[in-house]
C-alpha cells in the first residue's frame, strides 16, 4: 500500500487556496495592518506562510535524497527572512507567496511513494515520517488564515481539520502541568479529548461545537459559545506553538 496521505494532501490544497484567497482580498494598505498574532502585521503573517513553504520542501528534499536538508539553517534565519519579506512590496510579497506555494505543490506532487516513511525532523526537533508534512502544512495554512483576521474564522475551517488540530493540541498538552485539566466534548459527535495533567485534579468539561472548541485549543478567537461544566470560566490554556 502506498504511504501517500492522500487525505491530507487534498485538505493542503484547499488550506492553501483558502489563505491565498484571503490574502488575494487584502488592498495594499491592509497588508500593513496588525494580525492576530501579537506584533506581526499581516505582511509578516504572508511572509512567514511563504517561507513556512520552503522549508517543507527542505524537509521533502531530505526525505528523496537522505541528505539531511533543515526546515531552517536557525531561528535567526527564520527570523530575519519574515521581517525582510514583510517590508516588500505588497505586489512582490503576493508573487513570493504564490511561487513558494507552487514549489511546495510540485514537490509534493513529485515524491516518490517510498520516500513518505522516511524520517526528517521539525523545526522543533521532533522526529517525523515525511507524510506528515502535509499535514504540517494544513495546519499552518488554515490557522494563518484565521489569524489574518479578516473574514475567515474556525467555521471556514473543515470540521476533519478542526478535529485534528485539537488532536495535535491535545498531545502536545499531555501532562504538562502548565496547561489545566481539560476534557474538550464536542456537539458535534462523539469527540472527546484530555489536556493538560488530570492525575491532581477532576478534568473541567467544556461543550461546544468542533470550530469552537479547535479556536479555544490553539488559542484563536472562538466563532460560538462554549459551555463550561457548572456555567465557570474558560479555563486558560497556554500558547499552543
Amino acid at each position: 500500500m502506498s504511504a501517500r496521505p492522500a487525505a491530507m494532501l487534498e485538505q493542503a490544497a484547499k488550506g492553501t487556496a483558502a489563505f491565498e484567497a484571503a490574502v488575494h482580498g487584502l488592498t495594499d494598505p491592509g497588508l500593513t495592518r496588525p494580525s492576530y498574532l501579537p506584533g506581526w502585521s499581516r505582511a509578516h503573517l504572508v511572509a512567514h506562510v511563504a517561507r513556512n513553504a520552503d522549508a517543507l520542501v527542505n524537509l521533502l528534499t531530505w526525505a528523496r535524497t537522505g541528505v539531511e536538508t533543515p526546515m531552517y539553517a536557525s531561528g535567526d534565519q527564520r527570523a530575519r527572512e519574515i521581517e525582510k519579506g514583510a517590508r516588500r512590496p505588497a505586489a512582490q510579497l503576493r508573487a513570493e507567496l504564490l511561487a513558494a506555494d507552487s514549489r511546495l505543490v510540485e514537490e509534493l506532487a513529485a515524491l516518490p511513494d517510498a520516500c513518505w516513511t522516511a524520517t526528517v525532523r521539525t523545526a522543533r526537533g521532533r522526529e517525523v515520517p515525511a507524510s506528515q508534512v502535509p499535514w504540517m502544512r494544513v495546519r499552518e495554512v488554515w490557522v494563518h488564515a484565521v489569524d489574518l483576521s479578516v473574514d475567515t474564522s474556525f467555521d471556514d475551517v473543515p470540521h476533519d481539520v478542526c478535529a485534528a488540530l485539537v488532536d495535535d493540541v491535545a498531545a502536545s498538552f499531555r501532562g504538562r502541568p502548565d496547561c489545566p485539566a481539560v476534557r474538550l466534548r464536542s456537539e458535534d459527535g462523539p469527540h472527546t479529548w484530555l489536556l493538560g495533567d488530570s492525575a491532581g485534579a477532576e478534568p473541567v468539561v467544556v461543550r461546544g461545537d468542533l470550530p469552537s472548541l479547535a479556536a479555544y485549543a490553539t488559542g484563536r478567537p472562538v466563532p460560538g459559545p462554549l459551555y463550561p461544566a457548572g456555567g465557570g470560566t474558560l479555563p486558560k490554556l497556554p500558547a499552543w506553538l
